[in-house]
């Protein structure tokens, strides 16, 4: 499903971090953020994220508690998607060969099993 909204730089931050804790308060948002905006700032943009559909709120006690209403497979899905029509011109192949090249260790023989596997699969089903 393609039907995510596009993200502002600080927006996709803060979903990164609510999807890396799970849950989080406004609080919790901004200490993990490097150069974090205000406090305000950070509420603003979790009420827009609200209205964009990707995050919900519950209240415990005085705070809200947000969390993804996207999963993060498929959120992940829809970013790497971007980033590969942006910065490899939709080449799927481009962008693995670059991931596997920039990897800062070697490929383990069960990870490129595992990799040799997709390729095979890819080939069965003609993609």
């Amino acid at each position: 499903m393609n039907g995510l909204p596009d993200l502002s730089r600080r927006e996709r931050q803060i979903m990164s971090v609510i999807h890396r804790l799970g849950r989080a308060t406004a609080a919790e948002v901004l200490g993990e953020l490097q150069d974090p905006p205000s406090y305000s700032a950070v509420r603003a943009m979790l009420r827009i994220l609200e209205e964009k559909g990707q995050l919900r709120h519950e209240q415990d006690g005085p705070r809200y508690v947000y969390f993804t209403t996207v999963p993060v497979d498929r959120a992940g899905r829809s970013a790497l998607r971007d980033v590969v029509a942006t910065f490899f011109a939709g080449s799927a192949e481009e962008a693995v060969a670059t991931l596997i090249d920039m990897n800062e260790r070697k490929l383990t023989g069960e990870e490129l099993d595992r990799l040799a596997q997709l390729i095979d699969r890819a080939r069965e089903e003609g993609r």
